[in-house]
């Protein structure tokens, strides 16, 4: 499975402001399986999407 960042986001946002959950929710709304992870190592919020890799079946 590999993943995409679509957006990174500082974790010291201003205190009520969602700002990384507010884009997750808008690329949901355009059809995308949007998530929001915490990148530990940069203290950032990272809005990701998975996929599935294509599976090689041996021939």
């Amino acid at each position: 499975m590999s993943r995409t960042v679509l957006e990174r986001f500082p974790a010291g946002g201003p205190r009520g402001s969602l700002p990384a959950e507010e884009f997750a929710s808008a690329r949901r709304d355009e059809g995308l399986a949007a998530r929001v992870v915490m990148d530990l190592e940069t203290d950032a919020f990272l809005v990701i999407v998975e996929q599935r890799s294509a599976e090689r079946v041996p021939g």
